[in-house]
């Protein structure tokens, strides 16, 4: 075991893909629950669920972005990668400043059981770009093919396992 995997993951399963679809989830239900908001459909459960939604992305987001970075370090710069993984990060920390500044000066409104105006546009603003940022980072995986181990015959017992085999590990490498 090395210990890198502790905040890379295992060959074959790293840590930074499954957070981002918790950060991304979070941030598409506040975005939902602000809209829900704004339309009337139900102002206090939707302002309450954006603003508290807003906050477990925050804090999700640290160990997110924390995991990315490490992944990020990782690659040669200034490589067709990394441009697209550096753009990939600028997005996503744009999103977290939009959301970051949303729950803050929408607390007011988390607290009145109303999404205001400017909250409301800063929430659209950050989930506008964390749909950029998640495009780019499913191009720094698909296209780029980073951390992709692409054992297309591994056996799926060994292919699921949570204990690193030589192969995966060699094809990491």
């Amino acid at each position: 075991m090395r210990i890198s995997y502790l905040w890379k993951g295992l060959p074959g399963h790293p840590l930074h893909p499954p957070l981002t679809d918790a950060t991304i989830g979070a941030y598409t239900a506040s975005t939902a629950m602000a809209f829900a908001s704004a339309i009337g459909v139900a102002h206090v459960a939707a302002a309450n669920g954006w603003w508290l939604a807003l906050v477990v992305g925050l804090i999700i987001t640290a160990f997110t972005a924390l995991t990315g970075f490490a992944d990020w370090l990782t690659i040669e710069w200034g490589s067709p990668l990394w441009k697209t993984a550096t753009w990939h990060m600028l997005s996503m920390l744009t999103a977290t400043v939009f959301f970051l500044i949303a729950a803050l000066v929408g607390h007011s409104g988390y607290r009145h059981g109303a999404v205001e105006t400017g909250p409301f546009i800063l929430t659209l603003a950050g989930f506008g770009f964390l749909t950029i940022g998640g495009w780019l980072g499913g191009a720094v995986v698909f296209v780029h093919g980073m951390r992709v181990l692409s054992l297309v015959d591994e056996p799926a017992g060994r292919a699921v396992a949570p204990i690193p085999h030589p192969e995966k590990e060699d094809a990491e490498a």
